[in-house]
């Protein structure tokens, strides 16, 4: 039997009870937080299981067969939307930027806002949502859909028209080879980004299939590129594949650096029936500006007086526009350094002094203006300035030269000294 308890140990006991009960206390002011955040954690770490849980069940693909199946989709007809959203990091210019870009990209005569090089840079930044349609190579349309407003850019056979109702202006140019129109205008849809990425997958690069989605209610196949290298601004792009056709329904560009996409766009509703043919058919509205482009694509003179009334639907065939390319700027003169996603582009802007003089804006030095966007820089090339977005990045040597490449800063000045 055990001994009774003295008052003495009954009042240890109570104090160690007391003691275990504050510690109790003081461990749920901990302990509930952190359960919290657990169970805060699981639920999220669940939303892409649940997310998941929907896609198809498909038959196992291996990378390079994903990407055969892409090069041999033979889509000649489709229809659909596309959400398109671009987050370069550009700086905010308060218009500026727009005008700049626009500016560099217009041709001569009277720049009219209908000229698809002018008009469709605006998808380089912003979120924006398209209507596009094909049949076959002589027909396409890109409408981009914007507030009371909408541009469209039509290839009718030889034909080429681009029409702006906000300003009421049509631009209009041929091409010799109706199946063969050169594209001019920027990346719109999916496939092609995929196009684009696909030519840069060599030994630097790691594709990978990683599982299936569903994109505009199609199943699909989500191919995964990342480069091997270090130094490079990309991080991964993601190509959700149709599993039927072959077509990329979807395409991410996320950086190195992290955060939201770069470039994110995919179709939120898509078709793969004919379009109706009247949806490629155009005659510029009465009283529409109409801006002849001319044998190079550039903007020329406008037709008559001004107005489109009998305008004539045809078009008397001329060369293709050469609106530029990589290739072609190779032969112009293009020097590139390093290999796969390092490769870095070295142009010689022949202007010595580094950046331009002049004035933004109406007034004030431009080369202060612009050296205030960019970080300067040293080493034994002498001085120059980097301009950095989430993505491209570029160097301004005082002594004229361009580096530009999807690579850091560091990379940048390294290519710049050892040239």
């Amino acid at each position: 039997m055990a001994p009774y308890e003295s008052d003495d140990s009954t009042g240890a006991a109570q104090a160690d009870d007391e003691l275990r009960a504050e510690r109790r206390r003081k461990a749920a002011r901990y302990v509930v937080p952190v359960a919290v955040v657990g169970v805060a954690a699981a639920t999220i770490g669940l939303v892409p299981a649940l997310a998941d849980s929907g896609d198809p069940n498909l038959p196992k693909i291996t990378a390079q067969e994903l990407i055969n199946k892409i090069a041999k989709s033979d889509v000649q007809q489709l229809s659909g939307t596309v959400k398109i959203s671009t987050d370069l990091g550009l700086p905010d210019l308060g218009g500026l930027e727009s005008s700049l870009l626009s500016g560099a990209t217009q041709g001569s005569g009277d720049g009219s806002s209908a000229d698809p090089s002018a008009k469709l840079t605006e998808l380089a930044s912003g979120t924006h949502t398209l209507r596009v349609a094909a049949d076959g190579p002589e027909k396409q349309k890109v409408s981009l859909l914007e507030s009371g407003a909408e541009y469209s850019l039509i290839h009718n056979g030889t034909n080429v028209w681009g029409y702006d109702s906000k300003s009421n202006e049509v631009y209009h140019s041929t091409v010799a080879d109706s199946g063969k129109a050169e594209r001019h205008e920027p990346p719109a849809t999916p496939k092609d980004f995929a196009d684009e990425i696909l030519k840069s997958v060599d030994d630097t690069t790691s594709v990978t299939v990683d599982g299936t989605a569903q994109v505009a209610g199609r199943d699909a196949y989500r191919l995964v590129i990342k480069p091997k290298q270090s130094g490079t601004t990309v991080g991964a792009i993601s190509i959700a594949v149709d599993a039927k056709t072959g077509t990329p329904l979807k395409f991410t560009l996320t950086p190195s650096s992290g955060g939201a996409a770069v470039i994110d766009a995919g179709y939120t509703q898509v078709s793969f029936a004919e379009p109706a043919a009247s949806t490629f058919e155009f005659t510029p509205p009465k009283g529409a500006k109409v801006t002849e482009g001319d044998k190079t694509g550039k903007a020329g003179k406008s037709g008559g007086n001004g107005k489109a009334d009998g305008w004539d639907k045809g078009g008397k065939p001329s060369e293709a526009p050469d609106h530029g390319s990589a290739k072609g700027l190779g032969k112009d003169g293009f020097d590139v350094l390093g290999k796969g996603w390092n490769s870095i582009a070295v142009l010689d802007s022949g202007s010595k002094g580094g950046l331009p003089t002049g004035s933004a804006s109406g007034g004030g030095d431009l080369s202060g203006f612009l050296g205030s966007l960019g970080d300067p820089v040293s080493g034994k090339f002498g001085k120059g300035t980097v301009f950095s977005t989430r993505l491209i990045n570029a160097l301004i040597t005082d002594n004229g030269k361009v580096y530009v490449g999807a690579v850091d800063k560091a990379a940048l000045v390294k290519a710049a000294n050892a040239g």
